[in-house]
């Protein structure tokens, strides 16, 4: 991937963030989904779009982008928290306490 398509990209995230702030939650998925489609490995991207879905209460679709979110950064804890607080949102408690064990291993892994 080229160094223009990385700044693309983060820039229409930024674009997404932007709406999400504001409220447009619709306008933010459609923005972070755009990103996605420049650059696919765009963690903030991932973040954005399930933290957004979640928001919206597409809990499926939520799980599935934090899902990638840690294929992409398995080691990052904050993304293992993300996928436990939307895995929470749904009702699907042992696997956010699994998920948010994971954060916290990796938080003490990494000495925070």
């Amino acid at each position: 991937m080229s160094e223009n398509t990385e700044t693309d990209a983060k820039s229409i995230y930024k674009e997404g963030f932007q709406l999400f702030v504001k409220g447009d939650v619709d306008g933010a998925i459609a923005r972070y989904r755009d990103a996605l489609e420049v650059d696919e490995a765009l963690a903030i991207a991932w973040n954005g779009l399930s933290m957004a879905l979640a928001k919206k209460g597409e809990l499926d679709a939520a799980v599935e982008a934090a899902e990638k979110l840690i294929e992409i950064e398995p080691d990052d804890p904050l993304s293992h928290t993300n996928l436990s607080r939307i895995l929470m949102q749904k009702g699907m408690i042992p696997e956010a306490e699994d998920a948010r064990a994971k954060a916290m291993g990796l938080q003490m892994k990494q000495g925070s």
